[in-house]
């Protein structure tokens, strides 16, 4: 793609949610939008990703992204013209105690003040919803039919060809190195194969956000988390329809498609670093909880382990907005769901780049929040 030293926007990261923030700039009306991808696509986290998609959370301002994400993804084949693999299946929360049911609950009233039709379930429903599921040491379910996954490789193709014939210039292979500020603006970017000029600079680099944000000098609470992931050999389609989640439990399960069994967990002693290696550990403590639910999986084998980083804040959400150095902006710190928040958070953020009135009002989601105590923290997280 042809190299330009001048760009309108420069977005750094070029995964899922750099993407769609391109996406919907151009589809706004910005031009010469760039994105720097130091890799390829779906290189990073979000090919990594378990690839769910929900809206059962526990903090209203989440609750909000994930439905209006949701709102995106049925329609975004049509929006696209291309596949993305969506699958609604649901979400199936399970509680192990009743402080853990009795939070379920209350994120239920939440939700369905917001228009999320979520419900507690009983045992006997769970099974009918998950014919395989042996889950008689709950407490509690609950239940959201229109959660399920996508496929995010396919959905990071769709949204980059879209970006494409709207004139967006993706770079891969081609690392940001550093970031220019005069005054109290930011004017452009240095990167591995030469300078650009920008009017605006996005952050959009996951796990390694904290380490662009540093480049401007603006210091970010981030972290990187390394979480291991597997997949199974196929087994007879309908096993497991929906996501098994619990937050307790510590795992989330789902049968894809074609019959694999895609699960994780959040590992011990939640890792910081960027290695994305892979344990032995996990392997045998994911299997045993694997059979414990789905006792059918017994003796099938699994095909592949991975690891991914999540982009870790204190609280658990996103951090969305401008910074301190004016025309720097970060879409950041989505905690593990970055890939079923970004359709509405690159919207969002490109409304409010082109004085379009933003669809959610993300101001709550400054990254200054946290230097005020003012943290929201979500409740519904692995």
């Amino acid at each position: 793609m042809e190299w330009k030293n001048r760009a309108d926007v420069v977005i750094v990261g070029g995964g899922i949610v750099g993407i769609t923030t391109a996406y919907y700039l151009a589809r706004f009306g910005r031009r010469d939008v760039v994105v720097l991808e130091k890799n390829t696509v779906c290189s990073g986290s979000t090919g990594r990703c378990g690839a769910g998609i929900r809206a059962q959370w526990g903090t209203e301002m989440n609750c909000r992204l994930g439905i209006a994400a949701l709102d995106i993804f049925e329609n975004l084949e049509d929006e696209l013209g291309m596949p993305i693999g969506l699958n609604q299946g649901g979400y199936l929360l399970i509680a192990y105690s009743e402080r853990e049911f009795d939070n379920l609950r209350k994120g239920i009233e939440l939700q369905r003040g917001l228009g999320i039709m979520s419900r507690t379930v009983t045992l006997a429903e769970a099974r009918e919803i998950c014919p395989a599921l042996d889950a008689s040491d709950a407490v509690g379910f609950t239940y959201h039919a229109r959660d399920g996954h996508a496929d995010p490789f396919l959905t990071s193709f769709a949204y980059l060809e879209a970006a494409k014939k709207l004139g967006v210039s993706y770079h891969r292979k081609t690392e940001c190195t550093g970031i220019t500020v005069k005054g109290d603006a930011v004017t452009g970017v240095d990167t591995t194969k030469g300078h650009i000029d920008a009017d605006v600079v996005i952050n959009c680099s996951g796990a390694y956000s904290q380490i662009v944000a540093k480049l401007a000098g603006i210091d970010l609470p981030n972290w990187g988390e390394r979480h291991e992931i597997m997949i199974t050999e196929p087994v007879e389609p309908g096993v497991c329809p929906p996501m098994l989640m619990s937050f307790s439990g510590n795992y989330y399960i789902q049968q894809r498609p074609h019959g694999s069994i895609i699960c994780g967990m959040s590992p011990s002693g939640h890792p910081q670093d960027f290695s994305n290696g892979t344990t032995w550990q996990f392997i045998t403590e994911m299997s045993r909880v694997l059979n414990k639910l789905l006792p059918v999986t017994k003796e099938i084998r699994v095909v592949r382990h991975w690891a991914g980083l999540y982009d870790m804040t204190p609280d658990g959400s996103p951090i969305i907005g401008e910074t301190d150095i004016k025309k720097f902006y970060h879409s950041t710190g989505y905690s593990g769901h970055g890939f079923m928040l970004a359709p509405i958070a690159g919207k969002v953020l490109a409304q409010q780049l082109t004085q379009v009135t933003p669809d959610i009002d993300l101001r709550v989601l400054d990254y200054r929040r946290f230097a005020r105590g003012e943290l929201i923290m979500e409740p519904n997280i692995t």
